[in-house]
């Protein structure tokens, strides 16, 4: 079982930034390493289904972004700390929601994906007023 715990979301202004932040543990794998893991952060505003927003390749050489946040979100982790991050510029109120960390294991080292994560986190709120 993968644990994953988001933080840094919180209420700011349109325009404002943020940095979520994701811890990753493994509490019944033997020797966890964050590195086996593609990881990749969804939202959900209310009334809305969740959706991704970013994705990060195992040893995060390569990213890919909802076409929505290209240019203004950056996604990063650290395996040595086991965490993954996703920076958000010039925030909007549409971007009001819970976000989530997840985690997918079994991916080759490249892929990015997108969709069917293993392992989910609680979710951060991120609330923007205008």
């Amino acid at each position: 079982q993968v644990q994953l715990v988001e933080s840094g979301g919180r209420s700011v202004q349109a325009g404002g930034s943020l940095r979520l932040s994701c811890a990753a543990s493994g509490r019944t794998f033997h020797n966890f390493a964050m590195e086996w893991f593609a990881m990749g952060w969804f939202r959900q505003a209310p009334g809305k289904e969740r959706e991704f927003v970013a994705a990060i390749s195992r040893i995060g050489d390569r990213t890919y972004y909802t076409d929505s946040v290209k240019g203004r979100f950056t996604v990063s982790r650290d395996n040595a700390k086991n965490t993954a991050d996703l920076q958000m510029n010039g925030l909007q109120p549409d971007h009001t929601a819970v976000h989530y960390c997840a985690a997918k294991q079994r991916v080759g080292l490249t892929e990015i994906p997108v969709s069917d994560y293993d392992y989910w986190g609680q979710g951060t709120q991120v609330t923007v007023s205008s």
